[in-house]
């Protein structure tokens, strides 16, 4: 990281900016950090969502350049007055972990979820994942339950 100072803003993302959502991504959510993740990282999570939800989807931005992004959906449920708010992913650039930008992308996110009416908010992470899950927690996260996902080679 270079010596100039950080301005990092949390902004809506623009079209110019998926490709480089794109490539953090892979860089964050490799298949040998995360090998049970049931979604995939691919270029369609990122224009699915830009194009369906993109006042969902955040980035903080430092100078012009992504170093961050959140990117998440709201549910709702049938026979349900609630709204969910589901945080899919959250990935920063590895030299700005640990900097505060999580924090303020997802502090961010959540103001957006409470705009839209959402009542209850989701994560899921790996179980082993000890940095996402103390992230979470200091955030307000409770009750974490482990899932089982199982596969078959057809």
């Amino acid at each position: 990281m270079s010596s100039r100072k950080r301005e990092v803003v949390i902004r809506q993302a623009e079209i110019d900016d998926l490709a480089a959502i794109f490539h953090l991504g892979e860089k964050v959510f490799t298949s040998q950090a995360f090998s049970n993740l049931y979604r995939t990282w691919d270029e369609y999570e990122v224009t699915t969502f830009f194009n369906q939800e993109s006042e969902n989807l955040l980035v903080a931005d430092d100078n012009g350049t992504v170093v961050g992004f959140a990117m998440g959906t709201t549910i709702e449920k049938a026979r349900s007055a609630w709204s969910y708010g589901h945080l899919v992913w959250l990935g920063i650039e590895p030299e700005y972990a640990r900097s505060g930008i999580g924090s303020m992308l997802f502090d961010r996110f959540k103001r957006l979820m409470k705009k839209q009416g959402v009542r209850m908010l989701m994560v899921d992470t790996q179980a082993d994942n000890a940095p996402a899950i103390r992230f979470f927690r200091s955030k307000g996260f409770e009750n974490p339950t482990e899932h089982l996902y199982l596969t078959m080679q057809l």
